[in-house]
Formats: C-alpha cells, sequence, structure tokens
C-alpha cells in the first residue's frame, strides 16, 4: 500500500466525491479511482458506498481513513524534528481557525512572529469551531483557536482572549435608542446567526433558550460581514463580540449592551496532548501566551 495512493483516497472520503477531488488536485478523475480500487483490492474490502450522489466511507473505509490521517501527520513530523535537531529556526505553523476570529485576530498573531522568526510561515485553515478540534486531534493543524471550554482530557488548552457579546442592530430599530437591552426582550426579533457548524450558533440559541424562548432565525452565514449586511438592510438582529463592531464601518448598525448576566466570548488556543511541538509552535505559544499575561 502506497502513501500516494492513500492520499487520493482521503481526498475522495474529505470530497464525498471523485469528481471534486479530483477537481481540487488537479489530477484525472480516473487517477483518484485506480489508486481506490488497489487499496480495495490489497485490501479486500469496500472503501465508499457509491450507492448514493456522494460516497461515503463505509466502516471498513473509515477505519482505513482514520489511521492513514495518523500515518499522514507522522510523516509531516519528520522535516520538522530534523529542522529542531538541527537548531534552524524556520518552518511552517499550520493553525485551525474560525472565520470570525480570524478576522479578528489573525493578522496581529501573524505580524508578531513575523517580526520575530521571518523565517517561519503560517498556514491558515478556516473552519466552523466545531470542526478545529477534529484538525487538531487528527493532526491536520498543529495549533488550533476555539471557543471555550474546550477538551481537556485531548488537548493543552491555553485562554486567550476575552470579549463580550452584545445586540446589533439597524440604526432605525426601536432598540437601537436603549442604553441596554436584556436578552428575553429579543424573544420576537428575527435572528441573524452564524451557520450550524460554528459554535457560536449554538451558543447563542442557548443563550436565547436560557432566557426563556427559542430565537426565530431568518437566515443563517458563515461569513460575519454578511451577517451585518442582512441586519443593516433590516433582515433581523444579530448578537456578536464587541471587538467585530470595530472591524466595520456601515455606518447603519448599530450595538446595544446586554444588560442581565454577562454574556461573554472566551477564546483559547488548542494544541493535541501527546503531538510533537515543533521550536517555532513553541516560540508561537510563548509569544502569545506572554501577551495574554
Amino acid at each position: 500500500m502506497e502513501l500516494h495512493d492513500l492520499k487520493l483516497f482521503m481526498e475522495v472520503a474529505d470530497h464525498q466525491s471523485f469528481t471534486k477531488a479530483a477537481a481540487h488536485s488537479y489530477l484525472s478523475q480516473p487517477s483518484f479511482s485506480k489508486a481506490v480500487k488497489k487499496i480495495e483490492e490489497e485490501l479486500n474490502i469496500e472503501l465508499f458506498d457509491r450507492s448514493t450522489r456522494h460516497v461515503r466511507l463505509t466502516d471498513a473505509g473509515r477505519i482505513v481513513y482514520e489511521q492513514a490521517q495518523k500515518a499522514a501527520a507522522s510523516l509531516a513530523e519528520i522535516p520538522v524534528l530534523l529542522d529542531d535537531l538541527m537548531n534552524v529556526i524556520t518552518g511552517e505553523i499550520k493553525i485551525g481557525i474560525p472565520p470570525l476570529i480570524g478576522t479578528l485576530f489573525f493578522p496581529g498573531i501573524a505580524r508578531r512572529i513575523q517580526e520575530k522568526y521571518p523565517n517561519v510561515s503560517l498556514q491558515l485553515t478556516e473552519r466552523g469551531a466545531k470542526l478545529i478540534g477534529q484538525l487538531v486531534e487528527t493532526g491536520q493543524v498543529d495549533l488550533g483557536i476555539v471557543v471555550l471550554p474546550a477538551d481537556t482530557s485531548a488537548f493543552h488548552v491555553y485562554p486567550f482572549i476575552t470579549d463580550e457579546f452584545v445586540l446589533y442592530v439597524h440604526k432605525n430599530h426601536p432598540l437601537a435608542g436603549r442604553n441596554a437591552v436584556r436578552i428575553s426582550e429579543l424573544k420576537d426579533e428575527q435572528f441573524i446567526l452564524f451557520s450550524e457548524e460554528f459554535t457560536l450558533h449554538d451558543y447563542i440559541k442557548k443563550v436565547c433558550i436560557n432566557a426563556g424562548f427559542t430565537p426565530e432565525v431568518s437566515y443563517q452565514s458563515s461569513q460575519w460581514d454578511l451577517i451585518l449586511e442582512l441586519v443593516s438592510s433590516e433582515f433581523g438582529i444579530t448578537l456578536l463580540p464587541k471587538s467585530i463592531y470595530h472591524k466595520q464601518n456601515n455606518p447603519n448598525i448599530h450595538i446595544v449592551p446586554l444588560s442581565g448576566p454577562a454574556v461573554p466570548w472566551n477564546l483559547g488556543m488548542i494544541t493535541k496532548k501527546g503531538a510533537y511541538h515543533s521550536f517555532a509552535l513553541r516560540e508561537l505559544l510563548k509569544i502569545l501566551k506572554k501577551e495574554k499575561s
């Protein structure tokens, strides 16, 4: 079994399609089909259920996928280990980060590491916070920035940033002139939220349910700027961290503090327990933890 074939198999599994995997990798579809067939024949199993529109891993395919991920992660550590052995301050740090957090904090992180270690490069992977933990656990990224709490049995967790949620409304909304608003007062509003793959989707729903109602969600998006554009167009209201307000310049957007119990937004950095931390990653953690303190 060759690593090249396993990588092509994982591409198909990630995209749930031979066609999409080929388009993403700029290889021919027959190359993917041949690689998958070769593994299936060698192991005498079926890797995919091809009876539906999207190919899906069989139970056996899922086992092969998980082990292939571990093998690829182990091989990816070889150049990192050798760099450290030669005491060369170079390398690449793969960071998993939700789009909202990336917008707010990644430029500053990149600038600080570049100033101190110009030969270290940062590779950014943007996913919903629910998926970041999976990427860290499987070794696809070295460091994840997530909304806390996180699983301390699987990850080293380093608190990073604390912010608070506020209400975002159109400037002509009846609540725009208020000094503060209780969550319970929003029960009749149309909410615009992040998509379900994002932690903030579940978090805002939970906050509303704790206040006595289930929010009516009119729109969902994976982009914070589109959410604010919808608020600006008076399609609804949203709750977002206060720090995002300073990143936007729409004059129609107004923010109102929330009264009652605080609605915090706590961010943390996570790395996989037991995984090797490169010199570059250790230095980045030092920089970020020092700024936190």
